[in-house]
């Protein structure tokens, strides 16, 4: 299967990149390098592409296993490498739960599939840099 992302210059430094389902994202740069913070940098985009690509694994899974969290949220943090081209060399996706009477074990179950079976984007990351995960609950 081929997929196709049209990205459009709209002047300066900003660009558009389309999706096949029509919807639009904005990819910009820090006034520091000629842009204006109007929409992601390529690279938090990366960094925003593998948690939604996990975190869809995730929520599909739980469902399925009718687990019910009230929220769930995923910090992703990366450091780059210090020469040209700076890519991540080490990224961390931390896992946060929140919800009454967790099913911690069902939880991370999910968590292990998305990232050893299911996640492709978790797959490309893992050609060029070191991925932790760490897994919080939050009980209320």
């Amino acid at each position: 299967m081929t997929h196709k992302v049209v990205t459009h210059w709209k002047g300066n430094m900003l660009f558009e990149a389309d999706n096949p389902n029509g919807k639009t994202v904005l990819i910009d740069t820090s006034p520091e390098n000629g842009g204006h913070n109007a929409g992601l940098s390529p690279k938090a985009m990366m960094l925003a592409s593998l948690a939604g690509c996990s975190g869809l694994d995730v929520i599909m899974i739980l469902n399925k296993m009718k687990v019910k969290i009230s929220d769930f949220r995923m910090d992703t943090s990366a450091d780059l490498t210090d020469e040209h081209p700076k890519y991540y060399k080490d990224v961390t996706i931390e896992y946060h739960f929140f919800g009454e009477n967790l099913k911690k074990n069902k939880i991370k179950k999910a968590v292990d599939l998305s990232i050893e079976k299911y996640c492709g984007v978790m797959e490309m990351f893992r050609q060029f840099a070191a991925v932790k995960i760490k897994i919080h609950y939050h009980e209320s």
